[in-house]
C-alpha cells in the first residue's frame, strides 16, 4: 500500500522519515509533499524538462499526509539537518503548513505570499484540481479513455451523488482512487503553457 492509501500510519510514515533522513545526511534538496502522487507530478514535469533530479541531488518526499510536516521540517529545517526545502501542500492544508513551518524557524508567515517566499506553493483545492483546471474536462475525458478507463467513469457519473455536478467536479472526484497513476499522465498531457502555478513554481524555485 501507498501512503496515500494507508493515510500516513505505521511502517508508510517511518519508510518516508528514514529516506529523508538519508536526504538530510547527504546535504540534498528536499521537496516535501503530502502524497506519492504530487511526488509523481514533480518528478514527470522534470522529466518534461529534460531535467534529472536525482543527479541535481533533488529528493522529493511525500509526508504521507499533511499531519506529518512537523516531523519533517524538524527534522530537514533549521533546528534539523538545514538543507534547502521546497514544498507543495493543497489548500485545506495550508494553516497547517505555515505554522508547522513557522515552528521549524524557516521564517514568519502570516499569509500564502509568505509562504511563497519560503519555498512552498498551495494548490487550489488540490493539485488534481489544479491539472484537471488546466487540461479541460475534453483532455481528461480522452486522457480516461485512452487507459481503459472510460466505462468506469461513465457508471461513477452515473451514480446519484454524482448526476447533479460539473463534469469537472465529477473527474476531479473519480481520480481520488487514480490519482497516483494519472498524476504523471496529466502532467505529460499539459500544454506547455498551462502548467498549474503551484507545480510551476516548486520546479522553478530549484533552479
Amino acid at each position: 500500500m501507498t501512503g496515500e492509501v494507508m493515510g500516513g500510519d505505521g511502517a508508510v510514515l517511518l519508510e518516508e522519515l528514514e529516506k529523508a533522513e538519508a536526504a538530510g545526511k547527504a546535504g540534498n534538496t528536499v521537496v516535501l509533499v503530502e502524497g506519492v502522487s504530487d511526488q509523481r507530478a514533480i518528478e514527470a514535469l522534470s522529466r518534461r524538462r529534460g531535467r534529472d533530479l536525482e543527479a541535481e541531488s533533488v529528493a522529493v518526499i511525500p509526508t504521507a499526509g499533511a499531519t506529518n510536516i512537523g516531523r519533517f521540517l524538524d527534522l530537514l529545517g533549521p533546528k534539523g539537518h538545514g538543507v534547502r526545502l521546497v514544498g507543495l501542500c493543497d489548500e485545506g492544508e495550508e494553516a497547517e503548513f505555515g505554522r508547522a513551518v513557522e515552528a521549524a524557524g524557516k521564517g514568519k508567515v502570516t499569509d500564502r505570499a509568505d509562504l511563497e517566499r519560503l519555498g512552498f506553493y498551495v494548490c487550489e483545492i488540490d493539485l488534481e484540481d489544479e491539472l484537471v483546471r488546466a487540461l479541460g474536462a475534453e483532455t481528461m475525458v480522452e486522457l480516461i479513455e485512452s487507459q481503459g478507463h472510460l466505462r468506469r467513469f461513465r457508471s461513477f457519473q452515473n451514480q446519484p451523488a454524482q448526476r447533479h455536478k460539473t463534469i469537472e467536479a465529477q473527474i476531479w472526484r473519480w481520480l481520488g482512487n487514480h490519482k497516483i497513476r494519472y498524476a504523471p499522465l496529466m502532467v505529460d498531457a499539459l500544454e506547455p503553457d498551462s502548467v498549474p502555478r503551484p507545480l510551476l513554481g516548486v520546479l522553478d524555485r530549484l533552479g
